[in-house]
């Protein structure tokens, strides 16, 4: 049996590109030792098994030493191979893909990203990072191919701009605290956008982008207009902001009124994440590990019910609570 490299790579064969199965398809590649897309055609059967079988063994053990290379010469392989499957001649699949049809991929890896820093899975974290590196090289090909710019000029970009943007560390600013080089950061934003003839931005909260999640645009909106001192004293002000609204979502219960109900909890939820940016919390992380709790306490209740033969459809509400709060006490 003979298989064909390029076969290999397409989304219908073991490495898919489909939502979920854009994995390290550099890595897999690698994996064979001294491989060369563009001398080697035939994966033997034994290999094929084998990266089927290990695409996720731990990081440490998926090549040997001789097979690590430092930074550069990898990344410069993932754009080399990255070229290759959107030659002519290459993958199906990937010379299909534009800018568009890449976006979700895009939301999804950085999702798993975070996925596996909530779980600590180091392991896992190593092969996000691999896809969402992935994505930035894809972009960045695409649009090499139509002449606006490569990769190269995002790390000349990305490199240029860490180092006017600390000048605390490259230079001869002076910056004390984190508030300082975020104040600095911004300021020197501003110039850069100045200098390349750039109108400013129409008020304070321009720069934000509405594409954001919205617990990360509230939190980056508010403390924007607090950086301007539009802010409360202190947090015991925004408690009692947080009891305000509270009244406010029964006085438009008594309404009746679906648009009334749906701005003041828009309004609660804004005050709640004032609240996390007192207490120095990420809203959107601390959300996150919430929801990941509540799967995990509610995926307890489920097995348990399942013990006795239940579902949750057929179980009583004192049933699940019982087996809810022994999930809770269980984590304690």
């Amino acid at each position: 049996m003979k298989v064909d490299s390029d076969t290999f790579l397409r989304p219908q064969a073991a490495c898919s590109f489909t939502p979920g199965g854009l994995r390290t398809y550099a890595a897999r590649r690698e994996t064979i030792k001294n491989y060369n897309p563009h001398s080697i055609r035939v994966f033997p059967p034994a290999a094929f098994q084998h990266l089927r079988d290990n695409l996720r063994i731990p990081m440490s053990e998926r090549v040997s030493d001789e097979q690590r290379q430092s930074p550069g010469p990898g990344f410069a392989r993932l754009v080399e191979i990255m070229a290759r499957l959107r030659a002519p001649g290459g993958c199906p699949w990937d010379r299909e893909q534009n800018f568009d049809t890449i976006k979700p991929y895009l939301l999804e890896e950085t999702y798993e990203v975070m996925d596996a820093i909530d779980a600590r899975d180091w392991d896992g974290l190593a092969d996000e990072l691999g896809d969402l590196l992935l994505q930035a090289v894809f972009f960045a090909q695409m649009a090499s191919e139509e002449g606006r710019f490569d990769i190269a000029d995002s790390l000349l970009a990305i490199n240029s701009k860490l180092v006017r943007r600390h000048p605390h560390v490259f230079a001869d600013g002076d910056a004390k605290t984190s508030g300082d080089v975020l104040r600095r950061w911004d300021e020197i934003k501003v110039t850069e956008k100045e200098s390349k003839g750039e109108p400013p931005p129409k008020g304070l909260l321009a720069g934000v982008p509405r594409s954001l999640p919205a617990l990360v645009e509230a939190q980056k909106i508010a403390a924007k207009a607090a950086g301007a001192g539009f802010d409360w004293e202190n947090i015991e002000q925004v408690f009692d902001k947080l009891r305000e609204e509270l009244a406010e979502i029964d006085a438009a219960r008594a309404t009746g009124s679906p648009a009334e109900i749906e701005d003041e909890i828009g309004d609660l939820l804004f005050v709640v994440v004032n609240i996390a940016r007192f207490l120095k919390v990420d809203p959107e992380q601390a959300l996150r590990k919430t929801n990941s709790k509540f799967r995990r306490r509610f995926s307890h209740v489920e097995e348990g019910l399942a013990a006795h033969g239940k579902t949750p459809q057929q179980a009583s509400i004192d049933e699940m609570e019982a087996l809810w709060r022994a999930a809770k006490h269980s984590e304690v």
